[in-house]
Order: structure tokens, then sequence, then C-alpha cells
């Protein structure tokens, strides 16, 4: 049998649209092994597809169809710590899951990088299962099948203090809430504050955050469909976030805050419990290992 462990992952990060993202230390942790049937169940009990529709399944499957290999079943018992539609990355930790577990099974004869391609084109676009492969901080494109990508270092420490709220937004709703064109002045907005975020993360120049993370190509759209999105931000800056975006497709939303205020956690608890019951402040810190498989004997 087989385990597969996968980050969580945030990405846009604010102005990096479809391009950056990062890997926190939330996982999914999957179980698999060939087996006569498609047996699969999950450790607490939660309502998930158990037949061929499961996402894990398609994506182990498509790995076998790749290498010619055939497929009777398959047994897989899914823990997912990554709540679901919420814009941390939970479909992508059940891709790479997928395509890292049939991998390991068939003797490992895709690559890192066939791997990274593949889930990458099954995704859609690579900011959030490139970090998930990779782990750390990741800038990446998805070009005629192939992700182009760096993994680049931070300097400075930071925490991702991640509100989460108790209701769900698919990111079907959140892509088709977007406009078909964009202005000129938009794209240079973006552009400009995609490349100061890297530059800024890599440096240590943290001061730069809060206006890095300025976006016009998603966030202005999506915050429509987040109740009480605006006002979280507007809280979790006034509380002394260094930069705070909606994560991924939302509806969670990210405050980066210097890992040297061991209060900010405490404060935004006792604000949300306050004024916001149905959102829940969680600590993540960048998880710089990515997926990792193991064989249990």
């Amino acid at each position: 049998m087989i385990e597969v462990k996968v980050p969580a992952t945030s990405a846009n990060m604010g102005s990096g649209y479809d391009s950056i993202g990062i890997a926190l230390n939330l996982y999914n942790t999957i179980k698999m092994e060939e087996s006569d049937c498609i047996d699969i169940s999950d450790v607490s009990g939660a309502s998930i597809p158990m037949d061929e529709t499961n996402l894990i399944y398609q994506c182990a499957k498509k790995v076998y169809d790749i290498c010619g290999k055939p497929l009777k079943g398959m047994k897989i018992i899914e823990q997912c710590d990554i709540p679901q539609t919420r814009g941390l990355g939970s479909s992508s930790a059940c891709t790479v899951a997928g395509i890292l577990g049939a991998n390991a099974l068939l003797g490992n004869p895709l690559d890192r990088e066939s791997m990274i391609d593949l889930a990458a084109n099954i995704e859609g676009h690579p900011d959030n299962s490139t970090p998930a492969i990779l782990g750390g901080f990741c800038v990446a494109l998805l070009e005629y099948g192939k992700v182009w990508s760096v993994r680049v270092p931070m300097n400075g420490k930071v925490e991702f203090i991640t509100f989460i709220p108790d209701f769900e937004l698919s990111t079907e709703k959140a892509r088709a809430a977007l406009p078909k064109t964009i202005a000129h002045h938009d794209a240079v907005f973006n552009l400009s504050r995609a490349a100061l975020l890297a530059g800024s993360l890599t440096t240590g120049k943290l001061e730069n955050l809060g206006v890095a993370v300025g976006d016009c190509l998603h966030q202005p759209y999506r915050f429509d469909l987040i109740p009480d999105g605006r006002e979280l931000v507007h809280a979790a800056k006034a509380m002394g976030a260094l930069g705070t975006f909606i994560s991924g497709a939302g509806p969670s939303i990210i405050a980066v805050v210097d890992a040297n205020d061991k209060t900010y956690l405490s404060r935004a608890e006792m604000y949300c419990e306050h004024n916001f019951p149905h959102w829940k402040p969680i600590r993540l810190v960048c998880d710089e290992v990515g997926a990792v498989v193991t064989e249990i004997k």
C-alpha cells in the first residue's frame, strides 16, 4: 500500500492570478493499493464519491492509461483535512495524490516534471498543483501542455492566518463571475504587483506586501460572492496584517503576518467571535517539502 501526503495550497496570492501559489501545512493523506474492485472510504465518514467519479481514482486511472497498464480497481482510504471548496487547494491535493500514488504503485515510470505537467493539465492551471508537489512558494505557468515553473525561496519569516468560513464557494461559480476581457491598465496593474510580490518575498522586503497583493483581475468580482469578505479584509489589515488576499477562488481569506507577532491569531479569534462568527481563523505556515509518498509495509 502507498500513502501520499499532500499539502494545502493558496493560489493567486492576490496579484498572481493563475500563476503564483504557496504550499501550506494542512494536509490530505491518502492510502492507495490495487484491488479487484473500487473500494473508496473516508476515515472521518465524510460523504465522498465512492465510485469511478472519485477524483483521486480518476487521476490514478489516468496514470495507468498513460502507462498502458490495465486497472481493475483500487482501494483508496482518504483522510482529507483540507476543507473542500474553500480556496485551499483541496481538489489539487486529490489530483496530486492520485497521480503520485498511482505512479508509485507502477514503479515510478513518470518523472516529477511529467507529473507536474499532468496535474496542471488536469487542473487547467498550475498555481495549486505545482506547489502541492514541490512545496514552498512557486511561480508557474502552463504553455502547450508543459509547466514552466520556479520554486522561489522566501526570505523573511511570515505566517498565514487563514480565515475559513462555514460556507462554500465552488471554483466554477467563482470563475464564472470574472469578466471575459480586461482593460490594459488593469493588466499593467497586476503585472507590476505580481512581480513585486515575488521579488518582495524572495528578498524579505515584506513592507511591500500590502501593495504587492493588490489585484484588478479577480478579487473585485469574487468579493461579491463572499459575505463579509471585504469587511474581514479591512479588519485583518487594521489588526496589523502585512498583506491580505482571497485564497484561490475563495471564500477563505489569508492575512500574511510577521511571525514575530505572537498575538495576531488570538486577536483575530476574538474579533471573529464578536463580529464574524461564521469565520474561523487558523495559523498556517509554508510547507517547504511538498507531497510525500511512502510505501506502507
